[in-house]
């Protein structure tokens, strides 16, 4: 599972290496995709999270507990089928397998639930049939069960 945060941490922590904890102690792979931390100010960090529901989970609790406030940042996707001309160009390109070409019809098929909201495929997109939009949630409003 991969994931999109917002962490905003408070001046107290914001000379500790608490994210190299997340690997080293909950096993979850980071990947910082925009940050502000500055010596004694509040900042943040925009953070992709994969790894297994329930590490994340225990990772996002020990930020928590150091006074981090953390917000999932929901991507959602559309392909737009009028648009789309099958050429399958973002199936190539998609690292979750949530484009694909569906044999023997070999049309372009769009599983948003696989899907990550990364972008590589509206940028890999001729004709711009894919848009991403961003939406800042909290995680409890996304547990599943």
């Amino acid at each position: 599972m991969t994931r999109i945060y917002h962490l905003s941490y408070p001046k107290a922590n914001s000379e500790q290496p608490i994210i190299c904890q997340l690997v080293k102690h909950y096993d979850v792979e980071f990947n910082i995709l925009k940050a502000e931390i500055l010596p004694q100010r509040d900042g943040y960090v925009i953070l992709e999270l994969k790894g297994l529901q329930e590490k994340i989970s225990a990772a996002l609790d020990y930020l928590r507990s150091l006074g981090v406030k953390a917000e999932r940042i929901a991507g959602r996707v559309h392909h737009d089928e009028k648009k789309c001309f099958q050429c399958g160009a973002c199936t190539g390109i998609c690292p979750v397998g949530a484009l694909h070409i569906q044999k023997p019809e070999l049309s372009v098929v769009f599983e948003p639930e696989k899907c990550t909201a990364c972008g590589l495929c509206v940028t890999g997109c001729p004709v711009r049939a894919m848009a991403v939009s961003f939406d800042p949630a909290t995680e409890e409003s996304y547990v599943t069960a």
